[in-house]
């Protein structure tokens, strides 16, 4: 299915609203232990290929101990974990139409309750340029994605195959159904996408309506600043998370920063933050495949280094909480307001403690207010993108889990275990 035409934003000043508070430098980062830790995965051959990403958290509704977390691995498919971080089930992606077409690579997951009496994880396939869909119960994960899903940004295989394809993913319901919000690979543009019951306990979907961040932008001198990138690629989005109770969309454009936005995808976007390399020029070099960076002009943000990553709410009542996003370019998490203007409240890392290493080169993560198990004041959980110990020439990530009240105590948040039930 072909998505309607996107809402074009064209290269524009940014007017920033809040987060514009003390810079977070790389000393006096506090550094919080993690709790416990995923087996590794490893992205080779022996590995299945699996290599982590993004983390969600589903709730028991009658034993918040027999909750369980559940993980991308890109080509390796989906893992499904208890709260001791132990593998309780995996499903492989699936393999492409022909064996000259692309194989499934499951990119972002996020839960969702009570759609058709269902709960539900929702995941992107960034191999197939589709959404797969599982019910979840206490006896486990099943998948239920409709065979006739259609593409989620493309019209035929052969699109598909050229990678531009569903990315980055979060959840969303309101009184007109359940949904997801999903970003493309290689592409500025978000798409939302309507979640649709199907005989026989199946669910499809189809796209609403899509909308384009901005590929440029127009600096305070006057010039226009594109990130840089191979040529052809435009500031993609990955990392996503939506206020339940707002109907807001937080969207981390990598090398851009946050934006929010309503989750219907109406209304012009704002961009409450900036990664620290906004605006500094650079040029390709496709010999090596990076990019070498000019002189910093100063209109960069302090508290994210590129890339913006992964995104997740902790909830408290009142619609108070805090947002938090992954600063992958130093391997910290900052933490902003989830009310008002989204204020920066301060910066933290996640350290080794008792044989669990710590968190680098973090995609995604999830974060719970709720007691969950031996968690009795709620769970944070991160993708770990350069596990420990290092295994020579194999590629080895995977998850931690840190109690919510180790990042309070460090940054003087607060404790809210009944402010919100994710259910409600």
């Amino acid at each position: 299915m072909r998505p309607l035409p996107g809402l074009f934003l064209a290269a524009m000043s940014i007017t920033l609203v809040g987060a514009l508070a003390a810079p977070a430098s790389g000393q006096g980062v506090p550094t919080v232990d993690p709790e416990l830790e995923t087996p590794a995965l490893f992205d080779d051959e022996a590995g299945g290929n699996a290599n982590g990403d993004d983390p969600a958290i589903w709730v028991d509704p009658n034993d918040s101990g027999r909750s369980v977390v559940i993980g991308t691995a890109k080509e390796a498919g989906l893992f499904v974990y208890d709260l001791d971080g132990r593998q309780r089930q995996h499903f492989p992606a699936p393999p492409g139409p022909t064996p000259d077409d692309e194989v499934g690579r499951f990119n972002n997951v996020d839960v969702t309750y009570g759609f058709d009496g269902r709960d539900l994880a929702v995941v992107s396939d960034r191999g197939r340029d589709q959404i797969r869909i599982y019910s979840i119960s206490r006896g486990g994960l099943t998948d239920v994605t409709d065979p006739a899903a259609p593409f989620v940004f493309n019209a035929t295989q052969e699109q598909v195959n050229d990678k531009e394809t569903a990315y980055g993913l979060a959840t969303w319901k309101d009184s007109t159904g359940t949904y997801a919000l999903v970003s493309r690979r290689h592409r500025t543009s978000v798409g939302l996408v309507k979640l649709l019951a199907k005989p026989g306990g199946k669910v499809g979907y189809e796209v609403v309506r899509t909308l384009d961040l901005p590929a440029s932008f127009t600096l305070p001198n006057g010039q226009v600043w594109t990130p840089c990138d191979e040529p052809g690629r435009e500031p993609q989005v990955e990392g996503m998370v939506v206020d339940q109770e707002r109907d807001v969309l937080y969207a981390a454009q990598e090398d851009v920063g946050i934006w929010r936005m309503r989750a219907d995808l109406t209304g012009a976007p704002v961009l409450v933050d900036r990664v620290k390399e906004y605006g500094v020029p650079a040029t390709y070099d496709p010999a090596t495949d990076e990019c070498t960076p000019g002189v910093d002009p100063g209109y960069g943000g302090r508290h994210l280094a590129a890339d913006a990553e992964g995104l997740t709410i902790y909830y408290r009542e009142d619609g108070k909480g805090y947002l938090l996003a992954s600063s992958q370019g130093d391997n910290t998490f900052a933490v902003y307001r989830r009310e008002g203007s989204n204020s920066y409240l301060g910066q933290f890392r996640i350290g080794t403690d008792d044989g669990v290493d710590g968190v680098e080169h973090s995609d995604g993560s999830t974060v719970l207010n709720v007691p969950l198990g031996e968690f009795d004041e709620g769970l944070f959980v991160a993708h770990d993108g350069a596990n420990t110990p290092a295994t020579p020439d194999r590629e080895n990530t995977n998850f931690k889990f840190v109690g919510w009240d180790e990042i309070a105590d460090e940054l003087d948040l607060d404790v809210d275990t009944d402010g919100w039930d994710p259910r409600d």
